[in-house]
This record gives structure tokens, C-alpha cells and sequence, in this order.
């Protein structure tokens, strides 16, 4: 056994670089449940995992890339030489993020205890204690959300250019590793 934070965690288990969807949420919603920003944690979580950011690009969000009044639309600036894409947000994130503006002072989104925009550090202490409290049973990343939104995608059957486009790949190549464990994908393929 080797430890991970304070859980114990076999060695024989396999780590993957995604999560299945029940288990990022289950994530999301134990960000929820620790440390002293319990709301600013779970709506990060939610951000990064629904619309694919890494979290350098999670950490310079700026209530000028947000619209939750109008539109209910995110522009995310990616970053990496990737494409900028504008996402649209669903009720629980409106009133997640609406909640966090009413609170901050701050042009950034996700605000350290100190007033700047949340490290990249935070970010994966964070994640790495929400991944022990849901009991993942191995070490999770910040980058295992963004690689779970396009491998959840890819296993919805949604084409690899959208994808690409939704995560904010340049290089289609960055995009087909997802469509390679979909079931999905040759699902409809009948040699006849």
C-alpha cells in the first residue's frame, strides 16, 4: 500500500489520467464539503470538469468573461496556443457563480485568501483532497477533470471536431486520444 494524502491506496490499482463522470462528480461534490472556501472549491471543480480547463486557465477567469445575466455564457481564454470558445452555463453553475460575485471585490473568479487569483498550487491541493474525501482510491489531478469532459464527450458519441473545438485544441491529434477508449465510436460500423 502506498499513501495518498492520508488514505491508504493499492498499488495494484491502475491510475488512469480520467475519471468516469460519477466519480468527477463525485469529486466536485466533496470540494463542497472540505476547507474553508467549501463554495469557491465546488464551483472551480464544476467549471474546470464541464468545460474542459486546465487549471492555469481556471485561475485568470474574470468576471468580464462571464455573462449571467443575459446569455449565461463563459468566453474562456485558453491558453497553450489553444483556441479561445465561448461555453454556455447550466442553472447550478449560474447560481454557484452568481453567488461568488456577490461575495468578491476581486475582477478574478476564483480568489485566493489573499485577494489574488487562486495558484495553481491551491488548485491541486484542492482537487487532491476532494479525490480523498469522495474515496476515489487514487492520486487525482486537476488535469484528470479536463481529460474526463473529453473522454465523457468522445463516449457520448460526439464528433472529434466538436471536441476539438470544445476544449480548445489547435491539433486534432491532442483530440483523438478521446475517441479512442469510446465504445461508441464503431458502434454503428457494420462490415456487411
Amino acid at each position: 500500500m502506498r499513501k495518498v494524502g492520508s488514505e491508504n491506496v493499492s498499488p495494484h490499482v491502475s491510475e488512469r489520467d480520467y475519471l468516469r463522470p460519477e466519480e468527477a462528480n463525485a469529486v466536485i461534490a466533496a470540494a463542497g464539503q472540505i476547507g474553508r472556501q467549501r463554495l469557491r472549491d465546488q464551483v472551480l471543480l464544476r467549471l474546470i470538469y464541464r468545460h474542459g480547463l486546465r487549471a492555469t486557465e481556471a485561475r485568470y477567469v474574470k468576471w468580464t468573461d462571464i455573462d449571467l445575466d443575459g446569455s449565461k455564457t463563459f468566453h474562456i481564454h485558453r491558453l497553450k496556443g489553444s483556441n479561445d470558445s465561448t461555453h454556455t452555463f447550466d442553472r447550478d453553475e449560474v447560481n454557484g457563480l452568481r453567488k461568488l460575485r456577490d461575495a468578491s471585490e476581486s475582477p478574478f473568479v476564483f480568489v485566493s485568501e489573499r485577494g489574488g487569483p487562486i495558484s495553481p498550487d491551491a488548485i491541486a491541493r484542492i482537487v487532491k483532497a476532494a479525490g480523498i474525501k469522495a474515496a476515489i482510491g487514487f492520486h487525482v489531478h486537476p488535469h484528470m477533470l479536463r481529460h474526463s469532459a473529453g473522454y465523457m464527450l468522445a463516449n457520448e458519441g460526439h464528433d472529434t471536431r466538436l471536441i476539438q473545438d470544445f476544449l480548445g485544441h489547435k491539433n486534432i491529434q491532442h483530440t483523438v486520444r478521446y475517441t479512442k477508449l469510446s465504445a461508441k465510436r464503431l458502434a454503428a460500423v457494420r462490415v456487411r
